[in-house]
């Protein structure tokens, strides 16, 4: 059975892809049953599947590597809300797709890094440290970053987006956590199932919400994707080279540039969903799950290759 759990985790990226084109090409398939308002509870159950498979020696890395982790988050939200802020304008992005892209570059580390960081032979105790401290700065840092850039192209309430991403990141995390701790029979019997049931749940929202904004994605299918592409090139690039560059370290740097590259897109649409009266803000967030995950396999199936 957990081998089973692990394979299925592992192809990730597939399951994604096809989801979403499949969802793009008949989108009933999706919509018929599924509602946007599973969406904030799916992401629940990604961030308490995340949860269950975190220690409080995970977080107590950030002291054994402090180097590692604070460039690694630097570039996180830095670099990366930076890059959404310019490519929306390059790419000139309608304001409502301008917002989606700035609010994804602004969102935390994804789950999805962690099984790229694996396939990658790259440091995944890292990886799962720097996904669980980025996804509780989270809280703070995402709705600050997303009302200082956004702020610029349409009003933004920090205060709710503040609330929603507590609502649908920390309590999860932590009732997950907390679980591990109190419950570690019942989390180590549940635990290889978690991965698998965040990835479906993840399948799912990204489905839905391409289905739901088709006609809009082909009418801006050009800049809209270009400017997304791009968004996650640079972070898997640059988070490589700078890394690399300070750090000297291959396995380092390799869990770095998936790390900054690769966002919570599930996020993302949650709080563009939640916080935006436009639906087509929650697109590029959708459009980005596809993306970063195309980018994660190429990277993983180089670097498992190479000594």
């Amino acid at each position: 059975m957990k081998r089973i759990c692990e394979l299925f985790t592992n192809l990730f990226p597939l399951w994604v892809i096809g989801g979403g084109a499949l969802a793009l090409y008949y989108p009933p398939v999706i919509t018929s049953w599924f509602d946007k308002g599973f969406i904030p509870v799916g992401l629940g159950i990604i961030m308490l599947g995340m949860g269950l498979t975190l220690k409080i020696e995970d977080f107590q890395r950030i002291f054994k590597y402090p180097l590692w982790i604070f460039l690694g988050l630097f570039l996180q939200y830095t670099l990366m809300p930076l890059l959404g802020f310019a490519l929306s304008r390059v790419f000139e992005l309608p304001p409502s797709l301008a917002v989606g892209l700035i609010l994804v570059s602004c969102c935390p580390g994804g789950t999805a890094s962690n099984v790229i960081t694996y396939l990658s032979k790259a440091n995944v105790a890292l990886s799962v440290t720097m996904t669980a401290v980025s996804t509780l700065l989270a809280i703070v840092l995402t709705p600050l970053m997303t009302k200082y850039l956004v702020g610029q192209v349409m009003a933004v309430d920090a205060f709710k987006l503040f609330l929603d991403t507590v609502c649908v990141v920390l309590l999860p995390i932590v009732v997950g956590v907390s679980a591990n701790k109190m419950l570690p029979r019942f989390t180590t019997k549940i635990e290889p199932v978690a991965p698998p049931v965040a990835v479906i749940m993840i399948v799912l929202i990204v489905s839905f919400i391409l289905a739901a904004g088709r006609e809009s994605i082909l009418d801006g299918a050009m800049s809209l994707f270009g400017a997304v592409i791009t968004l996650h090139l640079l972070g898997f690039a640059f988070g490589y080279g700078l890394s690399k560059f300070i750090l000297k370290r291959e396995d380092v740097a390799r869990t770095i540039s998936i790390e900054v590259g690769m966002q919570n897109s599930g996020l993302g649409v949650y709080l563009a969903k939640n916080n935006f009266a436009d639906p087509v803000t929650a697109i590029p967030a959708a459009i980005s799950a596809l993306t970063h995950c195309i980018y994660g396999s190429i990277v993983a199936f180089y670097w498992r290759r190479k000594k």
